[in-house]
């Protein structure tokens, strides 16, 4: 019996299936693991993704043709099974579980394994074969916990708030967004929301996430501006929207914060580590917990991890893939190949 899945031009397909997981060109069938852009594409047939993600995805895409299934619920299509787990990633977000004649395969999309406040919590799934991620597939990213950021957070907007300084930080408009929302608190001033998050906001309140109270910037006067902080995308430093803000403090939330060199090209105040991917231990974790003895790394380091899997007895390889970061809405990744080197031979040797 061949792979269950596979790469083709489309995207990564289900053979004995006839589906498609997160495909990039337009497909009949496509089982979507979450709503981002790199994983969730206009132009399929028919979309099949988890159904707390439904509503997020009909907001991004627009009238599409999904059914939206329960988490561990299942369905047959062409003899194979399919359910779909928690990723722990953003609201509606998911692991595809295939089973096929005793064979089971998990596709995990992106993941975390800390929880938050805003989706359902990473779910391991034991499988023969995980397809996993690698975004922070590197030794050297290790976050902190969630709260002791979000105090970070918080220390930085209300110092700000005192000295008459606006706030704003960035974050990606679905899911960073949410979850910087859910750690802030609303005591120290107004939320203010960009004009491209405020509809992703409703979206997650409307699926049972509570989030703060949020404004639009044209419903907060000047004098209580430099009381606020400001929630925005990437895309919007630089523009002619920051104008309204005066004299304002920026910071950038990301995981490429933890790398040297990431918050100066930004050229924001400050950085903030915080990411909706799993660092370096929670991968190690979350591929341990499948039991799989054969690992695919997706998008990512995925030389590097493969390398170290072997080196653990794992048959690891990789698949080449058109995902791309949604932590990196404006280009900041770097491409660290000599970097992630020395940090697995560093890693190695603390390990000996």
């Amino acid at each position: 019996m061949g792979d269950m899945v596979v790469v083709r031009k489309e995207g990564l397909y289900c053979v004995p299936g006839g589906f498609y997981i997160d495909p990039w060109r337009p497909v009949e069938r496509a089982v979507i693991t979450h709503a981002h852009g790199d994983h969730a594409r206009y132009g399929h047939g028919k979309y099949l993704t988890a159904a707390s993600g439904v509503h997020v995805l009909r907001s991004r895409l627009g009238d599409i043709n999904v059914d939206g299934l329960e988490y561990g619920q299942t369905v047959v299509h062409n003899g194979v099974t399919i359910s779909l787990h928690p990723a722990g990633h953003v609201l509606g977000s998911a692991q595809v579980r295939m089973e096929h004649q005793g064979e089971v395969w998990v596709a995990s999309g992106d993941y975390k394994i800390e929880p938050d406040k805003t989706c359902a919590p990473f779910e391991p799934v034991r499988c023969h074969t995980f397809i996993t991620e690698s975004t922070f597939g590197l030794p050297i990213y290790r976050w902190e916990p969630e709260q002791s950021i979000f105090d970070d957070i918080n220390r930085w907007w209300k110092k700000n708030a005192e000295e008459g300084r606006c706030s704003v930080i960035f974050g990606y408009s679905f899911g960073k967004a949410q979850r910087i929302l859910s750690g802030l608190d609303p005591s120290i001033g107004p939320i203010v929301c960009h004009g491209a998050v405020e509809p992703l906001n409703r979206v997650y309140r409307e699926g049972g996430i509570m989030l703060p109270p949020t404004l639009m910037v044209s419903d907060v006067d000047k004098a209580a501006l430099k009381q606020s902080i400001v929630v925005a995308p990437p895309s919007a430093s630089g523009s002619p929207w920051m104008k309204r803000f005066g004299d304002y403090s920026d910071a950038f939330a990301s995981g490429w914060m933890q790398l040297r060199g990431a918050r100066r090209r930004r050229g924001v105040d400050r950085g903030f580590v915080l990411s909706d991917h799993a660092d370096w231990p929670g991968l190690m974790s979350a591929i341990a917990a499948t039991g799989a003895q054969r690992i695919i790394v997706t998008h990512g380091s995925i030389p590097v991890m493969v390398k170290w899997l072997c080196q653990q007895g794992l048959d690891a390889a990789g698949f080449d893939t058109e995902y791309g970061d949604d932590d990196d809405d404006v280009g900041i990744a770097p491409q660290p190949a000599a970097e992630g080197e020395q940090a697995v031979e560093q890693q190695e040797s603390k390990d000996a």
